[in-house]
């Protein structure tokens, strides 16, 4: 799936407290790089619907996306047929736009990052995460509890200075198990709530367990939500950089 305040966390100066907090910071990005390992893959192919639900409306858009590591993805809108043939695409570092109506591709700065994706409680970053979870946070163990009946490590990542990230701090709840995400939440520059997102729905996808259903709700719009929901996913496909381009992002289907 979107975060940056210099967020400082000011410990007593022990000796012996030292090397521990190096360790559970150490294994706290360990923890992490399991999780995208087992919620990624080394490449991906996956048909989703997107459902946004609001006070007076709900709204639906199908997709298809494909990833192959953490420097490339492309998503194409199949549904409605207004948004039919949009497509974004990350390659590296750039975010691409293509807009059929037009025929026009625009580059994605990175002040639009944190803007809603779609019309939906979803931002640009999410869905195509120009930040990286592990390269630009701080990382380490809060605590371990239980959620929804599965053993859980909540893990705090602040973000280092200078990244592209709106967050203050991520909260994130891992299942020791299976290192898959349970729930995320995301708070803003003044160290409140903005978002909490759930991941639900467990099962078999792919080949191996995963969250077929995500729900952002925003904490000041609690009456509203954006849920994403995998209709199908195949992990570690056929694919090369060659079918990340501009070109490709006219002609995918």
């Amino acid at each position: 799936m979107a975060r940056v305040l210099k967020f400082f966390i000011w410990v007593l100066a022990l000796v012996l407290i030292v090397p521990q907090q190096k360790a559970d910071a150490q294994n706290a990005a360990e923890i992490i790089e399991r999780m995208e390992e087992a919620m990624r893959g080394e490449s991906s192919e996956a048909e989703m619907k997107m459902t946004i639900e609001r006070p007076r409306y709900t709204r639906e858009i199908s997709m298809k996306a494909w990833a192959l590591g953490e420097e490339f993805s492309l998503i194409l809108i199949t549904a409605p047929a207004r948004d039919q043939g949009t497509t974004y695409l990350k390659r590296r570092n750039e975010i691409w736009n293509y807009v059929p109506n037009i025929d026009r591709t625009i580059k994605m700065p990175p002040s639009m990052m944190s803007q809603s994706w779609m019309g939906s409680d979803f931002s640009n970053d999410d869905l195509v995460r120009e930040s990286s979870t592990i390269e630009d946070y701080e990382h380490s163990v809060l605590r371990e509890e239980e959620y929804n009946g599965r053993n859980a490590w909540v893990l705090e990542l602040i973000p280092k200075p200078d990244t592209p990230i709106v967050w203050g701090k991520v909260l994130m709840w891992v299942d020791q198990e299976h290192y898959i995400a349970l729930k995320e939440e995301n708070y803003d520059q003044r160290d409140e709530l903005a978002n909490t997102i759930l991941f639900s729905e467990i099962g078999e996808m792919g080949g191996r367990l995963f969250p077929s259903k995500l729900t952002l709700i925003p904490a000041d719009k609690p009456e509203q939500k954006t849920i994403m929901e995998y209709q199908s996913l195949q992990f570690d496909i056929e694919i090369d950089e060659s079918f990340f381009t501009q070109q490709n992002m006219r002609r995918v289907r």
